[in-house]
C-alpha cells in the first residue's frame, strides 16, 4: 500500500511538470511561426548558416593558401639551385632556359589547379576574405532566397552537403517569411493609403463615397423586398442622382450602420497598380543610389540593374557587391557592424517582402477590376435584352 501511494504521488508530481513543458513548447512553436518570431527565426537561421560555412569553407581556403605558399617556396628554392649550379660551371644558356621553362610550366599548372580548387590569389593566412562572416552571411542569404549570384560557392564535399541540407530547410522558411511579412505590409499599406490618399479632404473622394453609399442602400432595400431584378439594376447603377426607393426609418438606420462599417473597413479598399509600381521603382532607385556610392565602378544603371536582378531572385552574378560589402582585412566585430554589410542584408530581406506585398496588392486590384468588368458586361447584356 505504501508503494502504491508513493507511485501515485510521483505521477501526480510529474503530470503538472509534463503539462507545463508541453504548454511551453506549444507557446514557443506558436511564437516562432508568428510574425515577430518568423523574422527572428530567419535572421537566426542565416547567422547560424554563416558560422557553419565559415567553419567548413574558411578552413579549406586557409589550407589552400598554405599549400600555395609552400609550393611557391619550394619552386623558388629549385630556381635558386638551378641558377647556383650553372654559375659554378660554364653558363650554358640553352640548358638554363630549358630548365627554367620546364620548372615554370610545372609551377603554372600547380597554380591553375589551386585556382580551380578555390584559391583567390591572396596570401593572408589569418582570414579568408570571401568566407568571412559578411561573405558567409550573404552566401547563406542568397541560398535561402534562391538568388544564387554564383561568385561564391562551396568547394568541399562537406560544404556542398551542408548547402543542400541548409537550402532544403531554409527555402520553405523564407517563403513562410515572405507570406507572413508580405501580408502584414499589405494590410499596413492599405491602412496608410486609406488614411492619406482617401481622406475626406481629398478632391473627388466625397463624390465616390456618396456613390458607394447610394449603391449599398439600394442593394439592401432590394434584398429586403426580395426583388432580384431591382437588386441587379440598382447594384450596377453608377449615377449619383439615381432615385432611391422609399425606406422605413429602421431600414435606413441599418443601411447607414452597414455603410459606415464598410467605409471604415480599409482592407476592402483596392490599391491602384500604378501606386504599387511606383513603390517598387522607388525602392530599386533608392538602393541603386547607395550602391553607386559604395561600388566605385558602378553607374546608376548598373546599380539599378543589380537591385532588380537581386530582388527578382534572378541573380545572374555578373554584378556582385565588392570589398566594402565583404569586409576584406577587417576583424569580426567591425565587419559585423559595417554599415554597407548591414544595409545590403536588410535591403534584400525587406525588398523581397516589399515585392511580395506589391504583387499581393496588384493581384487584388486586378481581381477587383475583373469582377467590376464582369458585372458591367452582365448589366449591359441585361439592358439590351
Amino acid at each position: 500500500m505504501e508503494r502504491r501511494k508513493s507511485v501515485r504521488r510521483q505521477r501526480k508530481n510529474t503530470r503538472p511538470w509534463l503539462k507545463k513543458c508541453k504548454e511551453f513548447l506549444r507557446q514557443f512553436i506558436a511564437f516562432l511561426f508568428s510574425n515577430v518570431g518568423i523574422i527572428l527565426l530567419v535572421g537566426g537561421y542565416t547567422i547560424a548558416g554563416s558560422f557553419i560555412f565559415m567553419t567548413i569553407e574558411g578552413k579549406h581556403k586557409l589550407k589552400l593558401k598554405e599549400e600555395v605558399l609552400n609550393n611557391r617556396t619550394i619552386f623558388a628554392e629549385k630556381l635558386w639551385n638551378i641558377t647556383f649550379d650553372l654559375n659554378q660551371r660554364v653558363m650554358e644558356r640553352e640548358h638554363f632556359n630549358n630548365s627554367i621553362t620546364e620548372l615554370l610550366i610545372l609551377y603554372q599548372k600547380i597554380v591553375v589547379n589551386f585556382t580551380r580548387r578555390g584559391y583567390d590569389g591572396t596570401d593572408d593566412l589569418t582570414s579568408s576574405a570571401q568566407w568571412s562572416f559578411a561573405g558567409a552571411f550573404l552566401y547563406s542569404l542568397t541560398v535561402i532566397t534562391t538568388i544564387g549570384y554564383g561568385n561564391i560557392y562551396p568547394r568541399t564535399p562537406e560544404g556542398k552537403i551542408a548547402t543542400i541540407v541548409y537550402a532544403i530547410i531554409g527555402m520553405p522558411l523564407f517563403l513562410l517569411y515572405l507570406s507572413n511579412i508580405g501580408d502584414i505590409m499589405a494590410r499596413s499599406f492599405k491602412w496608410i493609403y486609406a488614411k492619406c490618399c482617401l481622406c475626406r479632404c481629398c478632391p473627388g473622394v466625397a463624390k465616390r463615397r456618396a456613390i458607394r453609399k447610394i449603391r449599398r442602400e439600394q442593394k439592401m432595400q432590394a434584398d429586403y423586398d426580395s426583388d432580384e431584378e431591382a437588386s441587379e439594376i440598382s447594384s450596377e447603377s453608377i449615377e449619383v442622382t439615381v432615385s432611391i426607393p422609399p425606406v422605413g426609418p429602421r431600414d435606413s438606420i441599418v443601411s447607414e450602420a452597414v455603410t459606415e462599417e464598410l467605409e471604415t473597413d480599409v482592407q476592402n479598399i483596392p490599391v491602384p497598380v500604378t501606386v504599387c509600381l511606383a513603390i517598387m521603382v522607388g525602392y530599386i532607385c533608392s538602393g541603386a543610389l547607395l550602391f553607386c556610392k559604395w561600388e566605385e565602378h558602378w553607374s546608376f544603371m548598373d546599380a539599378s540593374y543589380f537591385c532588380f536582378i537581386s530582388l527578382s531572385t534572378i541573380g545572374f552574378g555578373d554584378l556582385v557587391p565588392g570589398d566594402k560589402i565583404y569586409g576584406r582585412g577587417r576583424d569580426f566585430y567591425s565587419e559585423v557592424l559595417e554599415i554597407s554589410f548591414v544595409f545590403c542584408s536588410i535591403y534584400l530581406m525587406m525588398g523581397m517582402a516589399l515585392i511580395a506585398m506589391c504583387f499581393n496588392l496588384m493581384q487584388e486590384e486586378v481581381i477587383h477590376k475583373i469582377q467590376t468588368t464582369i458585372r458591367t458586361v452582365k448589366y449591359i447584356l441585361r439592358c439590351n435584352r
